[in-house]
């Protein structure tokens, strides 16, 4: 099996190349350059035409979207998803929570331009996010319960890590949720997490 990751450094695509590093599976990569515009350019929507990372390419074919591509890692190793369907249900939960939630709040920041042309309307989307974050934390934070989202780690908690990184430079105090702090150190802390951190900070 071959495996290409397309992505770009820092966006929702760590927790993708997270995955394919904590299970073992053999890939490439292939940099998205954002700074660019490369997203938005021919070469790159020939792969993935919603211009968006990641895009992961499997024998030929194309998969897009995070939570996919974290199931389908986690169903062909085996690993990263609870056995139990209820427990394997909130993993999913937790993923589409943070993909339809918590990645839009975030993206209000500095995508504002997808819902409006307005000027004034994208600085009040602006004005909204460390507010909107803030909220997210707060539940994220009564959400966990444990060192993981479920008993044991999965495909969520390296989504959540992700996300979470975003949250200070979005004005979030992590300071203020220790619970969600101390998640994302754990999971910052494991031997294939820091190597994928330290490819995406040092592009």
């Amino acid at each position: 099996m071959t495996l290409t990751l397309h992505l770009a450094s820092g966006t929702i695509a760590m927790c993708v190349h997270a995955a394919l590093e904590e299970t073992g599976l053999a890939h490439d990569l292939a940099w998205v350059d954002f700074g660019a515009g490369a997203q938005t350019q021919a070469p790159y929507l020939a792969v993935n035409p919603k211009g968006r990372v990641p895009a992961l390419v499997i024998d030929g074919t194309v998969v897009t979207e995070a939570p996919a591509l974290m199931d389908w890692i986690a169903a062909t190793t085996g690993q990263l998803m609870p056995g139990d369907p209820l427990a394997a249900a909130r993993v999913r939960e937790m993923m589409g929570y943070l993909s339809s939630t918590v990645h839009v709040n975030h993206a209000h920041k500095m995508r504002g331009h997808r819902w409006t042309d307005d000027a004034g309307a994208q600085a009040a989307l602006r004005a909204k996010v460390t507010a909107n974050m803030t909220d997210c934390a707060e539940y994220l934070e009564s959400r966990l319960q444990g060192d993981f989202v479920e008993a044991e780690l999965s495909v969520a908690d390296l989504y959540l890590w992700n996300v979470t990184r975003w949250m200070p430079g979005d004005g979030v105090a992590m300071d203020d949720f220790p619970r969600l702090r101390a998640h994302h150190d754990r999971i910052a802390a494991r031997p294939a997490v820091g190597r994928v951190t330290t490819l995406h900070e040092g592009r």
